[in-house]
This record gives structure tokens, sequence and C-alpha cells, in this order.
């Protein structure tokens, strides 16, 4: 009984020790800026283009959560989106607007990321920064993580707006 015990000890340990040490790798892939992937969990992009979709699926992302408004230079939302469900990606455009933050935005994006079957999630924008603030939100909110923590890896993946920023802390606040 005590080897069992100390063995699921040492199983327990491990697992927390494993999702503690999530690497965050910064890969090249074609048709796509500023791209953080952390580990199997989420990646963080800037603009991705449609002929990006292709090796996001190989990569074994099984969705795509578009921050970008339709109206942005290049989004090419409509492409996007035909090229992610050709080749089996799961995809969710939830237009985010960095110069006037909406939380009911940031609502629909826990509510797609909660949705089972949408994780490993591929989450881009223009820049990475408004997808590292929503998955800033979503470490603290839906994890549990804690704000300094969750905001470590947020930067690490691109967050380095001070606006957005304030405003994830904000909505993190108003959501205890």
């Amino acid at each position: 009984m005590k080897s069992t015990v100390m063995f699921a000890s040492f199983v327990l340990l491990g697992a927390v020790a494993t999702l503690q040490a999530q690497q965050i790798t910064k890969p090249t892939l074609a048709g796509v800026t500023n791209f953080s992937r952390l580990e199997t969990t989420v990646a963080c992009a800037g603009a991705t283009g449609p002929e990006a979709m292709p090796d996001i699926k190989k990569m074994g992302f099984v969705s795509v959560i578009n921050l970008r408004q339709a109206s942005e230079p290049d989004a090419n939302v409509p492409a996007a989106e035909a090229a992610a469900k050709a080749v089996g990606l799961t995809y969710i455009h939830v237009p985010f607007n960095a110069a006037a933050p909406d939380p009911a935005v940031v609502d629909r994006f826990l509510a797609a990321i909660r949705q089972p079957g949408n994780e490993p999630a591929f989450i881009h924008c223009g820049s990475a920064n408004r997808a590292s603030a929503m998955w800033l939100i979503k470490r603290v909110q839906i994890d549990r993580w804690d704000v300094a923590k969750a905001m470590t890896e947020a930067e690490a993946l691109g967050l380095t707006s001070a606006p957005l920023k304030k405003f994830a802390l904000e909505y993190i606040q108003a959501h205890k």
C-alpha cells in the first residue's frame, strides 16, 4: 500500500512538473508572423494567412481562433476560414478591436476556448498582442493561475501592448 501511494505521488508530481514546465518555442511557419507555441496547449501568433492552415493542422492544432477584424489589412477572413475548414480545422472568428477592447468579446473568446474539442488552439491576431492578452485572461479565469505567472507567460507569447495588459488586468479584476 505504501509503495502504491508513493508511486502515485511521484506520478502526480511528475504530471504537475510537466504542466509547470511547458516550454514556449518560436518556430518559423510560412504565412505566420510572430508565432509562439506553448507545447501542445496553444499557439499565439500574429497575422496568419490561409496558406498556413495545412501546416497548422499538421502541427496538431484542432481549431483556429482568429481575433482580427475583417477590416484589417490582409485579414482575408473568408479565405482563412475556407482554408481552415478544407483541412479539417474548426475556425472561430472573434473580432477584437484593440483600440476599443470590449469585455463581451473576451466572454465570447472564453466560451470558444472552453468548448470541448477546441484545444489545442491556434489563436492569432495581427501581431500576437490580442492573442496573448486573451490567453492571459484564460489562464487566470479558467486555469486559476496566479496573475504574475500568467502575465510572464503572456509576455513570452507576445503580449507587449501596455493598453492590452491594462485591459486584461481590469477584466480579470472585474470578473473575480
